[in-house]
């Protein structure tokens, strides 16, 4: 069980690593911060006290308690300073045998006690664990990015994994006031596994002509109540990210064809056009330029919003019939993590479930393709909640 005095270590001092740090030391913990470059490290503690500095100005904090939460921040460049912590959370290269030369490192180090988590977005917690001699002290903890704002928590536990660990780091992010949600050790976990349509359909019907990127952003935004259109998202994320996460839950799956990755994205990765932080992505950040009009009509926009929330829930419905995760970890993790309007089940039942079912076997039946095969989820329930 954590408590309040409970030593937290932050393996990684980039962006999701110092955020996490953030989170753990406003929470009143001690933590230790390393990271193997001198430089990465000296630039997250500048921008802690900045990040600090900022919200005292906006008044969201007192200085008081800004200099609590820095006075509560150690940054180190040697492995052994965490050798005291009792949850050790790595936020680090999403290369898997970088995270188990880490893990193992830290085992030899810790105590017999010591939790270690990683904060992977996609890679196989019992992959990671399978490098330690005590893989039932390993688990994910994966953060989302900024940490320090975003609410939800994916809790995740390997095959080898203590039940007793799961929910004590579930209370821990209770403590910390994150929502946390629990998955199996599966490609993608929830949010990034569920999420997958959203981009990959919106893909599908540029390449095929049925609309331009403003006008499946516009009809995304608009008629479907997504707070970004899936092109101003990926843009946002990054291609050099959001199409490896594709590319990787796609291989995870063993080439299953619902997520198949897109050429087209594929070719920005390959041009660099990365999206916001290289100044070209699906639009042109440069100065003076001018974006695309979108085709504001409106049926359209509906049947763009109902091919791709088709899509979106049958990937939820098979989250939930194979116990990935509860129906209501499952929306809470789609709300809260990646802003949708509305769980993705309970929508589902707003428009039916036939009706979803009838979308998705007209499209299957339409293309002849696995990509829209319908989930036994979907098959097997006439409502996800009782009402």
């Amino acid at each position: 069980m954590f408590t309040s005095s409970s030593k937290i270590g932050i393996v990684g001092s980039g962006a999701m690593g110092n955020g996490i740090a953030q989170v753990a030391a406003t929470a009143g913990h001690t933590v230790f911060v390393y990271d193997t470059n001198a430089q990465a490290l000296a630039k997250a503690k500048s921008q802690m006290q900045q990040t600090l500095s900022k919200l005292v100005e906006k008044q969201k904090i007192s200085t008081e308690k800004a200099e609590a939460i820095q006075s509560h921040l150690v940054y180190c460049n040697t492995l052994n300073e965490l050798s005291t912590c009792d949850l050790i959370i790595e936020a680090i290269v999403e290369k898997l045998e970088v995270k188990q030369t880490v893990f193992s490192e830290l085992e030899k180090l810790c105590g017999a006690n010591t939790i270690l988590a990683s904060n992977t977005s996609s890679l196989s917690i019992t992959s990671i664990a399978s490098a330690c001699l005590h893989p039932e002290k390993v688990i994910g903890v994966h953060f989302f990015n900024p940490a320090p704002l975003m609410p939800l928590v994916e809790i995740i536990g390997g095959i080898a994994s203590d039940a007793a660990i799961v929910a004590n780091c579930k209370d821990l992010m209770l403590a910390w006031g994150k929502l946390p949600v629990v998955a199996k050790d599966t490609p993608g976990f929830i949010v990034n596994r569920v999420a997958r349509p959203f981009y990959s359909e919106s893909l599908r019907l540029l390449e095929e002509g049925i609309a331009d990127i403003a006008t499946i952003d516009w009809a995304l935004k608009e008629i479907g109540g997504f707070k970004m259109g899936p092109f101003e998202l990926m843009d946002l994320i990054g291609h050099d990210v959001n199409y490896v996460v594709t590319e990787t839950v796609w291989k995870e799956f063993y080439y299953d064809p619902k997520f198949k990755p897109a050429l087209t994205q594929k070719r920005l990765l390959e041009a660099r056009f990365l999206g916001r932080k290289s100044g070209r992505g699906f639009y042109n950040y440069a100065a003076g330029s001018v974006w695309p009009e979108p085709t504001k009509d409106v049926e359209l926009g509906k049947t763009i919003v109902g091919r791709v929330v088709a899509m979106l829930i049958n990937e939820a419905a098979d989250a939930f019939y194979y116990a990935i995760a509860s129906k209501e970890d499952i929306d809470l993790a789609m709300t809260k993590g990646v802003n949708y309007p509305k769980g993705l089940l309970k929508w589902a039942d707003e428009i039916g479930v036939k009706e979803v079912l009838n979308t998705l076997q007209t499209l299957n039946h339409l293309y002849e393709e696995d990509r829209y095969r319908p989930s036994m989820g979907l098959k097997t329930t006439h409502t996800f909640y009782e009402y």
